[in-house]
């Protein structure tokens, strides 16, 4: 499992002006990668929080790029399941190099929770659930977090 010594990262939210974006499909899976997001923004002190939800992963870049443009960190959250085309590879690289390019553009923490798997079990198992080995919703704020306040120390 790719989350084997994932660091617990000390975040201190308060001030900090929070944006989830997440995709629609698989549900089940979403919404615990948002629950888990949610849950470590309110435990880290984040007040301002706005949720917003696209269709699907190919939509998260421009809505991102919005998002960033009134808050200090963006965190997205979604899953690309492997099917029996190449549209998984066009889809994961897109959304891989428009949320890196909204990043670098806006100067601003873009969490990445984007889950890029062969089929439902392994997202199962990354979504933050009771059953599930890790919480991609968590680490991605954390990590988006984390890095705003880095960039903070740097002025």
């Amino acid at each position: 499992m790719s989350g084997k010594g994932a660091p617990r990262l000390p975040v201190d939210g308060s001030g900090v002006r929070v944006a989830v974006v997440a995709t629609m499909w698989h549900t089940v899976i979403t919404e615990a990668l948002l629950e888990g997001a949610l849950r470590t923004a309110k435990e880290a002190g984040v007040t301002d929080l706005t949720v917003l939800r696209v269709p699907g992963a190919f939509e998260l870049p421009v809505v991102a790029q919005a998002a960033a443009v009134d808050n200090d960190v963006v965190v997205c959250l979604g899953v690309i399941i492997r099917g029996a085309t190449p549209h998984f590879e066009y889809v994961s690289d897109a959304v891989t190099s428009g949320l890196t390019r909204v990043a670098l553009d806006a100067r601003k923490p873009v969490g990445f929770g984007i889950l890029t798997c062969d089929d439902e079990e392994q997202a199962l198992a990354r979504a933050g659930l009771p059953s599930s080995v890790e919480d991609k919703g968590r680490e991605a704020t954390e990590a988006a977090l984390a890095a705003y306040s880095v960039l903070r120390q740097l002025g």
